[in-house]
């Protein structure tokens, strides 16, 4: 099978452009599924998430969805909503939270990293002002809280609503889910 169209893994392009080159690129994927665009400093990125990928998102989503209908808290699943201020940075998150109220920009942004970046993700996020990002990269959860002078790497959340949650344990029954997504699921109900 040709690597272009192996569709378990990612496929990624960079590209240098300015902010109007990156719009008619986005004009041209209206209606794609299955495509994230990104933009940010010059930067045009695209990004067709391969299963793997969208796995460990839904698995991740899934999870925190759960614990946040268990507590009882207010919130919307935003999923790879756009989050844009536009000619400085357009951004897709790989899953996204708003939480006690809906808000043009989610609380809580989650980037599941294979082959598209890492970490450096964050200044996008700060560009755009939000308050918490979390990677899941190499079977490890990092989490990261604005703060006044960037992103700060956290040990539990700092979000009202998720700050209970148990880090720990999240990432175990997010292993567990590599093997089987439903014990991982039926399990972390049990933790929680």
């Amino acid at each position: 099978m040709s690597p272009l169209l192996d569709k378990t893994t990612d496929q990624r392009i960079v590209h240098q452009g300015t902010w109007e080159q990156f719009k008619c690129i986005q004009t041209g994927f209206d209606g794609s599924s299955g495509v994230r665009l990104c933009y940010y400093k010059g930067m045009i990125e695209i990004l067709m998430p391969g299963q793997d990928h969208e796995t460990f998102a839904r698995i991740i989503s899934y999870l925190i969805t759960t614990f946040l209908v268990e507590q009882g808290i207010f919130f919307k699943p935003t999923g790879a909503m756009t989050q844009e201020k536009p000619g400085v940075v357009f951004a897709q998150a790989d899953e996204s939270f708003c939480i006690g109220s809906v808000k043009p920009i989610p609380d809580l942004s989650i980037e599941v990293v294979f082959t598209s970046g890492d970490t450096s993700k964050l200044e996008r996020y700060q560009a755009l002002g939000v308050p918490e990002v979390w990677f899941w990269q190499d079977g490890l959860l990092q989490l990261y809280h604005l703060g006044d002078s960037g992103y700060e790497p956290i040990e539990r959340s700092q979000l009202s609503g998720l700050s209970e949650l148990d880090i720990d344990w999240l990432r175990r029954c997010i292993l567990m889910a590599e093997t089987d997504a439903g014990e991982a699921i039926r399990a972390f109900r049990r933790g929680i």
